[in-house]
């Protein structure tokens, strides 16, 4: 089992997983290396960054930047890259930390 189906299986079992996520698409956001905390949702919004499948790919922490009644969600990086439409997200990330320190907070701004 890779990494992404235990976040996937922890989410589905628990409502709650870890994992970090390596790379420098969502600088200055999120700094390779970063742990990140994912929660499931009943709901997505655009903004946050979430764990996701796009074309068959998984997607570890993108951000929502369009929502589409009939194309589901549009999921990109920070930096414009549009990764594509999506209807598959598994979770999204609450927490962020990076050197013992927390760098990311999702709003808890309910709407």
């Amino acid at each position: 089992m890779n990494k992404y189906e235990r976040l996937k299986n922890e989410l589905e079992v628990t409502g709650r997983g870890k994992m970090k996520a390596f790379g420098s698409s969502m600088l200055p956001i999120l700094k390779s290396g970063t742990s990140l905390t994912f929660e499931k949702a009943s709901e997505y919004k655009v903004g946050d960054i979430v764990f996701c499948k796009v074309k068959g790919h998984y997607i570890d922490a993108h951000k929502i930047i369009k929502t589409d009644a009939h194309k589901g969600f549009l999921i990109a990086n920070n930096h414009g890259f549009e990764n594509g439409w999506t209807r598959t997200i598994y979770g999204k990330v609450v927490t962020g930390e990076y050197q013992h320190q927390i760098i990311y907070e999702a709003s808890a701004k309910k709407k």
